[in-house]
């Protein structure tokens, strides 16, 4: 995103426009802050000056500094329009189509995308006129965020909160993604699984489940409706995104065969264990008994089952290899019927479990592979989805 239309309107959560405009400008957007009148008597203009290192404007009508008209001028070249505290008044001028203030008037004007997002008292944001204005907000195209829940500035607990700038962040980006991926239903995998041994221990793995919430969380950014089945994580589950917690093999067999019918594609990311114990202790087991033998037995293979009920779905593998990774992998994608598989291999650096990137190879059914370089797991997710757009096609 290049630039940015950062509107700030009067409510006590305008403190927090300082940190959300710096969290742009972090990520190399020029931000250009419109307050109005009643914004700057929460936050000083200078704040938001200094932090966008230009000038933040409130009025209308003063000296130009060029041929255009103002509401005119500061639309030049913008991608997004952004409004972060939205109070209810404003909301409400703009469902009407009220341009009274230079903010409100460049809404009138602006033919990108604009996001809202409400920051209120929880009885204003529940009260029928305000949802009827967010409703003919979200009708002409506007992208609207849900507050949060918490305490509010008045000392009641709901619904009204300003959410985290990171999140503000994260969910206008999300906005100018294509939604390519609309009306489709995609299940995604995503972390570890499970196998306990006795009450307090249990077989697993180090997956950290990044990938798969990255490629839910992509999904949903392009307009997919996504089922998450994930095993044990410390992940908070994407927004707008049905997750059911998992955490043995059985149990994500079963939630993903339960899916499967609803979703065109499968995104199958989760670090399943490919072996249990064949009994569970029903007591913990003690150290005078650590050298009995422990006996393992196979657990069911999801993939391989899908790609027997396969018909028209799209399924896309993973596979994590430590030796001849891209042999296992296109042997694996051959014999479970899949339509693409991307693997990594766990002795590259910056691959693998636990880390924010990855180094990977796309295989087809074809034939055909693609090495990509080293990049982040959320970039990756996106050029995951763009290769899969491609089938669907």
């Amino acid at each position: 995103m290049k630039k940015l239309i950062l509107g700030v309107t009067g409510g006590i959560a305008a403190y927090k426009a300082a940190e959300l405009a710096r969290v742009f400008v972090r990520a190399g957007t020029e931000v250009q802050a419109v307050m109005t009148p009643a914004a700057a008597e929460f936050i000083a203009p200078l704040t938001l000056q200094t932090l966008t290192n230009r000038p933040a404007f409130i009025e209308m009508y003063t000296e130009r500094t060029s041929e255009k008209i103002r509401h005119i001028e500061l639309l030049d070249d913008a991608d997004l329009m952004l409004i972060a505290p939205a109070t209810a008044n404003t909301i409400g001028k703009m469902a009407c189509g009220f341009a009274d203030n230079l903010l409100t008037t460049l809404y009138l004007a602006a033919d990108c995308p604009v996001v809202v997002v409400p920051s209120m008292n929880v009885n204003m944001f529940k009260h029928t006129a305000v949802r009827e204005n967010i409703d003919k907000l979200i009708s002409r195209g506007c992208f609207v965020m849900d507050p949060d829940e918490g305490e509010l500035a008045c000392g009641v607990y709901g619904s009204g909160r300003m959410p985290d700038p990171l999140d503000i962040y994260n969910y206008a980006v999300a906005a100018l993604k294509p939604k390519d991926y609309k009306g489709i239903s995609v299940t995604v995998t995503a972390g570890p699984t499970r196998e306990a041994l006795d009450p307090v221990r249990y077989l697993s793995n180090p997956s950290t489940g990044l990938m798969g919430y990255a490629l839910a969380r992509a999904l949903k950014e392009r307009g997919a409706d996504v089922t998450l089945i994930s095993g044990p994580t410390n992940l908070v589950p994407p927004a707008g995104v049905k997750t059911i917690s998992v955490n043995t093999a059985d149990e994500m067999y079963e939630a993903v065969l339960s899916s499967y019918q609803q979703s065109k594609i499968v995104f199958k990311a989760a670090a399943v264990s490919d072996f249990k114990p064949a009994e569970k202790a029903v007591n913990k087991v003690k150290k005078d008994d650590a050298g009995c033998q422990l006996n393992l037995e196979r657990n069911r293979d999801i993939l391989l089952e899908l790609g027997r009920q396969k018909g028209d779905h799209i399924l896309v593998g993973f596979a994590a290899e430590t030796e001849e990774a891209v042999e296992n992998a296109y042997d694996k994608l051959i014999r479970k019927n899949l339509d693409l598989i991307v693997v990594n291999n766990l002795n590259e650096p910056g691959a693998g479990f636990a880390v924010p990137t990855n180094r990977v190879s796309i295989l087809g059914s074809s034939g055909e592979k693609e090495e990509l370089p080293l990049m982040e797991k959320e970039q990756l997710a996106h050029y995951i989805l763009d290769r899969t757009l491609s089938l669907i096609k």
